[in-house]
């Protein structure tokens, strides 16, 4: 259905920024971003060099500016000397993202809107699932070639992705359930060990698990099996959480999840058959970035339809009234059954994603501050939002890498953000937002066309 908009009434309550990309549809941003990266494979490292840069900045400049934050902070607290020199690297890093990222985006997106709203408009009027799947295309592009440049980034795009659908299925729980949950971790520990026993235990010689039992040369393919079956484990654990915490009401639910957050720990700690707290390493490298790609896109796609579907609008009802919803006949312990099971089934896949992608796995990495990380990143982002979550979890993800270089002190600027965000935005930055796809890919031509 074609409708006609009214530009000048939708750009009246923008800013300067958003009234000059208002007429750039996603795919000229996307565009955009390709040229970016393409023009920091070709002149990056020779325009670091121009400028004087120890090295290419592997993200987006932030790393080298807070480098030299870290040298100012450990000459206040610490007393270590500070190098003066080091303070021209923060406008270098400036100019490098500015040429590299900031000028081709901006000249791409802009002067090619006509172009790229022509094609949008095209694609969308074929069929979505083929607008879906360009778009997807040039973001993996993107993806892949920014990711290529150095290991460290590959290995950060990795753990962001990871965090993604991690988050997205803890929102399910918090966010679209209305209940606070902290055994996340734990599930994301269930699916790491079952689908390291999956991959490690038949496909591996390790010290732990013994001999490999099977070994063929498309080995490889049976991941998303090892995957699944992590997964499945990690939603059979959550029956544990879930059968009797809710026969109960309040806050009885985040105590009993916090215990079995523990339990896991604990057990996965004493079990020698699995490595106790040394754990399990020496997994196949199989989790490449477009296997996790495809699984992140693949989990934001079920998780989507899920929380829009008849059995998500029951969880939103019995959120805001558990009472009500009863009286409206929706049966309030099944739903929560099922999304309690369905979240607790991505966090076992994200779990064996994680688990692949560092090629280890101990009770260690799955702790209180695994549990403070993920729920930092679903109530900065927006409860009952797949969008918030995304973003929470990108957001969050980038700035823990490019704050590493203050160490310790990184864990009182994170918290400090995230009060901030509690004050001015209780509900985190995107909250109730709904994920439209066709909201999302839709032209914003001159003409005034949506689809």
């Amino acid at each position: 259905m074609v409708q006609t908009t009214n530009t000048t009434s939708l750009e009246s309550g923008q800013n300067p920024v958003q009234r000059f990309f208002a007429q750039v549809p996603l795919l000229g941003f996307l565009l955009g971003m390709l040229a970016c990266v393409l023009v920091e494979k070709v002149i990056g490292e020779g325009l670091a060099v121009l400028l004087g840069l120890s090295q290419m900045p592997v993200l987006f400049g932030l790393v080298t500016v807070f480098k030299v934050i870290a040298g100012g902070v450990n000459t206040i607290f610490k007393g270590v000397a500070f190098e003066t020199a080091s303070l021209m690297d923060i406008p270098k890093a400036l100019v490098y993202f500015g040429l590299v990222y900031l000028l081709p985006l901006t000249l791409v997106a802009k002067y090619s809107a006509g172009a790229t709203n022509r094609i949008a408009y095209g694609l969308q009027r074929s069929s979505v699932l083929v607008s879906v799947l360009v778009h997807l295309a040039i973001l993996y592009a993107v993806l892949h070639l920014w990711g290529t440049m150095s290991d460290y980034r590959v290995i950060t795009l990795k753990l962001m992705l990871v965090a993604v659908l991690l988050t997205l299925s803890l929102n399910i729980i918090n966010g679209y359930m209305g209940e606070f949950s902290c055994s996340h971790p734990g599930f994301m520990a269930i699916g790491a060990y079952m689908s390291s026993v999956f991959t490690v235990g038949l496909f591996v010689d390790d010290k732990v698990l013994g001999a490999a039992k099977m070994g063929f040369s498309l080995a490889y393919l049976t991941f998303p099996l090892a995957l699944i079956f992590g997964g499945l484990v990690a939603a059979l654990g959550a029956l544990i959480v879930a059968i009797p915490s809710f026969k109960t009401r309040g806050d009885y639910l985040a105590i009993i999840s916090l215990a079995f957050l523990f339990i896991v720990k604990s057990l996965f700690e004493n079990v020698q058959a699995l490595g106790g707290a040394r754990g399990i390493s020496g997994h196949p490298d199989w989790a490449s970035l477009p296997v996790i790609f495809c699984t992140v896109v693949l989990g934001i796609w079920a998780i989507n339809n899920f929380v829009t579907s008849t059995m998500g609008k029951a969880l939103n009802a019995v959120r805001d009234d558990e009472s009500a919803a009863e009286a409206m006949t929706v049966d309030t312990r099944k739903t929560k059954m099922i999304a309690f099971l369905f979240g607790a089934f991505w966090a076992g896949m994200a779990g064996g994603l994680l688990a692949h992608v560092l090629r280890y796995v101990n009770p260690a990495m799955f702790g209180i501050q695994k549990l403070a990380e993920v729920l930092a990143m679903v109530y900065f982002g927006g409860l009952n939002s797949v969008v918030g979550s995304i973003v929470g979890a990108v957001s969050i993800s980038l700035l823990g890498e490019a704050l590493r270089p203050l160490e310790i002190f990184k864990w009182i600027v994170i918290p400090l953000l995230l009060i901030l965000v509690m004050i001015y935005r209780p509900t985190g930055l995107f909250a109730f937002r709904e994920f439209d796809v066709r909201k999302i890919l839709q032209p914003k031509g001159s003409r005034g066309e949506e689809v």
